[in-house]
């Protein structure tokens, strides 16, 4: 059966972008940067992303693209014969569906705070009353199943049109769409009174604030959030890497995502802060910044209405960015493994997606008692906890070694695929980087990732 293929160069970047870019660049990435000490985390998140993601981002493309087929795939095709690589392409596959156990619940919460800013729910809400609205959401099952529901339908909808016609065609809009209205809200921000203050806490590097919170707490933040943005380790990437043609160099391609993934992380943090100074709030509120801090600001802005569900829309579309990918990844994976039809694995799909996101909307309400870590931790801390500190790293970790030793794919053969058409190289003199540092880096960060979660 014949590849299908993208449409343009456009479409694969932007695919691959809006794959890396999701909720975590737009809600994670400001807190972090207010807690962290403004620009010097900045700065710090800029170098770990072209010295840790860059390489893997590379690499996932590289198998991808060789192999011509899905993660859950991908190592037969290269491995040689009695290897055993391709058992973590299964484990791609459950690393896939448990990341949208809990994302497509965090989406819907996304529409449900554009239907309550757009329907005008917040006018003249107390700040308590925007803080209890959060609560209540979360208390109520029907409305977050609700949404979950309508994100998984719409979601694999979308991909079983096909590859150009149902996911390029609507992620190309919707990533458009997200860029320019993250302009156009940046710009309200920094026009507002008071917004220099704002500007200069997160863009001017304050070693000062960061010697507080601890300079290796501040460059482990910085670590491990250019590591998570990228969603690499399983195989999130090689599938767009399967899509394109021999004509780019996969290195200049894998500059163009995080480019463009960073481009969306600082901008969130243009619209975030000057906001925050402008209305004297908290801006290292941590997690409650989007549902609590910034409704309030929202309340209080002249054009208010607008600008909050301008924000939501652009928060529902990085977070639906992201999910489409990731069901195209499973799609394929399923098309893959059965050779059925892309429209029946992906109607299958739709039932099995959304009894595999109920415990997450459950665990806010009716199972509010299992508390995996502690009081006040829910389901979706675990299947969290499962993607980002176990999945991810040890599946970058796989891919590397798979890439760079000659027990696996070996680092001639990786050069070769990565270098084919025109655009950036990989150089040999990378080569003592990623296959001796970048693995200890990468096994750092999931065992500091351990013991933050249990120590």
């Amino acid at each position: 059966m014949q590849r299908e293929k993208l449409g343009s160069r456009l479409g694969f970047i932007l695919l691959s972008a809006g794959c890396a870019i999701g909720i975590g660049n737009v809600w994670k990435f400001p807190y972090m940067a207010g807690q962290y000490g403004g620009g010097a985390f900045v700065l710090f998140y800029i170098f770990f992303l072209l010295v840790l993601g860059l390489p893997i981002m590379t690499m996932e493309f590289a198998v991808g693209r060789a192999s011509q087929k899905s993660p859950v795939m991908s190592y037969q095709a290269l491995e040689k014969p009695g290897q055993k690589w391709h058992i973590h392409g299964y484990l791609c596959m459950i690393g896939n569906y448990l990341l949208m156990m809990f994302y497509t619940t965090v989406a819907g919460w996304m529409l449900h705070y554009f239907y309550l800013t757009a329907s005008g729910r917040f006018a003249g809400a107390t700040s308590e009353t925007v803080a209890n609205m959060f609560t209540e959401m979360l208390g109520q099952p029907l409305v977050m199943g609700g949404w979950m529901v309508l994100v998984v339908i719409v979601g694999f909808g979308v991909c079983s049109m096909g590859l150009q016609n149902g996911l390029e065609r609507v992620t190309k809009v919707m990533m458009i769409a997200l860029l320019a209205i993250m302009v156009v809200l940046a710009v309200n921000s920094v026009t507002m009174e008071g917004a220099a203050e704002g500007l200069s806490f997160y863009l001017k590097p304050d070693f000062a604030r960061m010697q507080e919170i601890g300079i290796g707490a501040t460059i482990v933040g910085a670590m491990n959030q250019a590591f998570f943005t990228l969603s690499l380790g399983i195989g999130a990437m090689a599938i767009f890497g399967s899509y394109i043609g021999k004509d780019r160099a996969l290195l200049g391609e894998a500059v163009h995502v995080a480019v463009l993934d960073t481009f969306v992380a600082i901008v969130a943090g243009l619209i975030i802060f000057p906001a925050c100074f402008s209305f004297n709030v908290a801006a290292d509120s941590g997690p409650s910044l989007i549902f609590i801090t910034l409704p309030n600001i929202f309340n209080h802005m002249a054009w208010g209405r607008l600008w909050g569900s301008l924000f939501f829309v652009f928060m529902a579309f990085a977070a639906f960015s992201t999910v489409l990918a990731v069901f195209e990844n499973i799609i394929s994976c399923g098309m893959d493994l059965t050779g059925a039809s892309r429209k029946k694995v992906a109607g299958v799909n739709i039932i099995l997606m959304i009894l595999l996101s109920l415990p997450c909307v459950l665990g806010y309400n009716l199972w509010s008692g299992f508390m995996p870590f502690g009081d006040g931790s829910a389901v979706l801390d675990l299947e969290d906890f499962l993607v980002s500190n176990l999945w991810l790293p040890l599946g970058s970790l796989i891919y590397l070694l798979f890439c760079t030793s000659r027990y696996g794919w070996g680092w001639k053969n990786f050069k070769d695929e990565a270098n084919q058409g025109r655009g950036l190289k990989v150089k040999d003199g990378m080569r003592i980087y990623v296959t001796y540092i970048l693995p200890i880096v990468v096994l750092i960060i999931f065992a500091l990732g351990i013991k933050d979660k249990f120590f």
